[in-house]
C-alpha cells in the first residue's frame, strides 16, 4: 500500500508573477534562481554558463547589468537563453532602464544602493508598461543610511520598512508587479526579517542567506535558513548565495527542493547509512563509487548503500533501489525485497546494471524478475551475522525476562 507523503506546513497564500515563463507564486512550484560570474558582454561566455546553470536545475538565471557592454551584452543573450533572464541593477537607474529595453523577464533592484523616488518610480513605470515584473531585493549589508540609524542597526524591522518604502514608490507608478527578498548573512535574523515580511505582504518571496560563503559552511548556512522558511510554508522562489562555481548553487537548490518534496525528483537521490561495527563494507568508498557511477545517468530514482544486512534492507525499504553488505555478498534490494545476491566486489555493477533496468522497466517489472531464493540466501546471511555480531540483540529475550522478574509480571 502507497502511504501518503508526508507534508510541510501549507504554503503561504500569495500573488504569482511571471517571469518570462516562469510562475512564482500563487501556489507555482518554488522556483530556483542563480547568477552567472561571467562578465556580461561576454556573451558567449555567458550563455555556457547559464545553459550550464539550466542543465543543473536553475528556473530562472540573473546577470548583472552595470554598464552599456553589459545591456548591450544582454540585447544578445536574453533571444539565445534556455531559461528567463533577470538583470541584476544596483547603482543607476539608466541600466534598469536598458535592461528592459534589452528584453529581460525581470528587474532586480536594490533600495539600499538606488535611492532616488524619482528614478524608482521612472524604473517602475518603464517597467509597468512593459509588463516586467520587478525584485525588491534588500540587502542587510547595503541597508539605507537613514534606516539604519533609526532601526539602530540591520533589524528585521528595518529590512521590511526598507521594502515597504519601495513598495510606495512602486504604487505611486502604479506599479505592483512585484516579488521581495530580504535577506541578510546572519541566518537568524535573514530568518526573523522573512517571517516579518510574510505577514505584512502577499507578494511572492524570494529567499536566500546574502553571502553564504565558500561551501560546506555556505551550504550549511544557506540551508539552515531557506529550509527553516521553506518547512513553514514561506517561499516561493530561492537561490543559494556561494562562494563557487554557481552550478553548485543550481545543484544545491535542486536537491532543497526536492529533498523537502517542493518539486518532483529529477535525478539521482542517493542515500546512504553512516556505517557502524556491524558494516561488513566501507560504506563510504562504496557509497562514493556508487554516487560516481549514476550520478551522469540522469535516473530519477533513490539508491541506498547499506553497511550490513541486518538492519540495512528494512531501514532503506522506501528506496527504489538499494544494496546491503554481509558476508562477502550483496543483497541487492528494491523497496525493501531482496531480488538477487551478487558476490561483494560486484556490488556497485550490480547496483548500476539494476537502476538502469528499473528506468526502463519499471519498478514492479523488476520485482517480478527477482532471483529465484534470493530472500532464502539473504535470511541465511542475516542469520549468520546475528549469531556472529548480534549478542545485544540475541539477550534480548533474556533481558525482557529479568525485567519481567524485577517488576512482578
Amino acid at each position: 500500500m502507497t502511504r501518503p507523503p508526508v507534508q510541510l506546513a501549507p504554503r503561504r497564500p500569495s500573488r504569482q508573477i511571471m517571469v518570462g515563463k516562469v510562475p512564482v507564486g500563487g501556489g507555482a512550484p518554488v522556483s530556483v534562481q542563480s547568477m552567472t560570474t561571467t562578465k556580461t558582454a561576454d556573451v558567449e561566455g555567458t550563455l555556457s554558463q547559464i545553459y550550464a546553470l539550466a542543465a543543473a536545475g536553475a528556473d530562472i538565471v540573473r546577470c548583472t547589468c552595470n554598464e552599456r557592454e553589459a545591456a548591450e551584452g544582454l540585447a544578445r543573450i536574453v533571444p539565445r537563453s534556455p531559461v528567463p533572464i533577470v538583470a541584476d541593477v544596483h547603482f543607476h537607474y539608466e541600466m534598469a532602464l536598458a535592461a528592459l529595453e534589452a528584453g529581460v523577464a525581470c528587474l532586480r533592484l536594490n533600495p539600499g544602493n538606488l535611492r532616488k523616488p524619482s528614478e524608482i518610480k521612472a524604473v517602475a513605470a518603464e517597467a509597468r508598461d512593459r509588463g516586467v515584473p520587478i525584485r525588491i531585493g534588500v540587502n542587510a549589508g547595503s541597508l539605507h543610511p537613514d534606516l539604519y540609524r533609526r532601526h539602530g542597526g540591520a533589524t528585521p524591522e528595518a529590512l521590511v520598512e526598507s521594502a515597504l518604502m519601495e513598495l510606495g514608490y512602486f504604487a505611486e507608478a502604479d506599479f505592483d508587479n512585484v516579488k521581495i527578498s530580504v535577506k541578510a548573512s546572519n541566518v537568524p535574523l535573514m530568518i526573523a526579517s522573512y517571517r516579518q515580511l510574510a505577514e505584512a505582504v502577499d507578494h511572492p518571496l524570494h529567499l536566500g542567506v546574502t553571502e553564504a560563503g565558500p561551501p560546506p559552511q555556505g551550504l550549511l548556512k544557506a540551508t539552515a535558513g531557506i529550509a527553516t522558511l521553506l518547512a513553514e510554508g514561506i517561499g516561493d522562489t530561492i537561490r543559494y548565495s556561494l562562494t563557487a562555481d554557481p552550478v553548485e548553487e543550481a545543484r544545491a537548490g535542486r536537491q532543497l527542493l526536492e529533498a523537502l518534496g517542493l518539486r518532483e525528483r529529477s535525478g539521482l537521490d542517493l542515500i546512504a547509512c553512516p556505517s557502524c561495527g556491524r558494516a561488513e563494507i566501507d560504506v563510504i568508498r562504496v557509497a562514493k563509487e556508487a554516487q560516481a557511477a549514476l550520478e551522469d545517468k540522469d535516473l530519477p530514482i533513490q539508491v541506498a548503500v547499506m553497511g550490513c544486512v541486518v538492519n540495512g534492507p528494512g531501514e532503506a525499504r522506501e528506496a527504489d533501489l538499494g544494496i546491503a553488505a554481509g558476508r562477502h555478498r550483496g543483497h541487492l534490494f528494491i523497496r525493501g525485497k531482496i531480488v538477487r545476491v551478487v558476490p561483494e566486489d560486484e556490488m556497485v555493477e550490480a547496483l548500476v546494471a539494476e537502476a538502469m533496468r528499473i528506468a526502463e522497466e519499471g519498478v514492479e517489472a523488476r520485482l517480478a524478475a527477482a532471483d529465484a531464493g534470493a530472500e532464502e540466501a539473504a535470511a541465511a546471511d542475516r542469520a549468520a551475522l546475528l549469531d556472529a555480531k548480534g549478542a545485544d540483540a540475541n539477550s534480548s529475550e533474556t533481558k525482557v525476562r529479568l525485567i519481567k522478574d524485577r517488576l512482578g509480571g
